[in-house]
């Protein structure tokens, strides 16, 4: 829920308020800038989960099981960057897990057409969170917190390019799989000329484009979102 991914970025903001301060991007933050406290960030936080908390409780009894497991990769995905170079990864498991939610809550089940469209999902997150990560990089390698920005700097085209392959790979396993009709392909032939744009876009000097690009997959979700709702008409 809204609510859960709130509190998500609350504990995120508190855990790397250290960081932050030393980031151009984020030192203005509220926690890190110093306008609300620790204290009053983790009363905010608790207030979201207790909200999301009662709302899940309407659901059925996977939904409610399937949403206190995502309160764990949630929290801990802010202490990945201290330790891997792939936090991305971790970004797009944690934050794709609304997916497995939304099947379980219409069907009761965790249905093999919501799982094909997470694995997909992750893939897409990856790429478009490390463009994201291209901000930061300068201030990130000196203060030593790892992305896959950092990771693949130096080929970071070819990088994002084999992850958005990787989501039209799955997402069109997706429609081979439950025999979707021909319209689904055609429709495709949008997002991927959307990530296309993207990928020829990155500039890694330029940080308001980059910015930009990242924004823009607001428009390429709402693309698979048409390509998902014809796959069935």
């Amino acid at each position: 829920s809204v609510g859960m991914r709130s509190a998500g970025c609350i504990v995120n903001d508190i855990v790397d308020q250290k960081y932050d301060k030393k980031v151009k991007r984020t030192k203005n933050r509220p926690i890190a800038s110093g306008k609300i406290s620790t204290k009053e960030a983790i009363y905010y936080a608790i207030f979201l989960c207790t909200l999301s908390f009662i709302i899940l409780l309407q659901f059925n009894n996977l939904t409610i099981l399937l949403g206190i497991a995502s309160m764990i990769p949630a929290f801990t995905y802010p202490f990945m960057k201290r330790f891997t170079y792939w936090p991305q990864l971790y970004l797009g498991i944690t934050f794709n897990w609304g997916v497995i939610m939304a099947g379980s809550a219409m069907l009761n089940d965790v249905s093999l057409h919501f799982i094909i469209v997470y694995i997909a999902a992750i893939f897409w997150t990856l790429g478009y969170d490390t463009i994201y990560g291209l901000q930061d990089i300068v201030d990130d390698e000196i203060i030593g917190v790892k992305s896959t920005t950092i990771k693949f700097k130096s080929n970071l085209k070819l990088f994002v390019s084999m992850c958005y392959i990787a989501f039209l790979i799955i997402f069109t396993i997706y429609g081979i799989t439950f025999e979707v009709n021909k319209s689904f392909y055609i429709f495709l032939l949008f997002p991927i000329s959307h990530l296309i744009f993207q990928i020829t876009k990155i500039n890694i000097k330029n940080n308001n484009q980059n910015l930009f690009i990242f924004k823009s997959n607001n428009f390429f979700g709402f693309l698979i979102f048409i390509n998902l709702l014809i796959s069935n008409y």
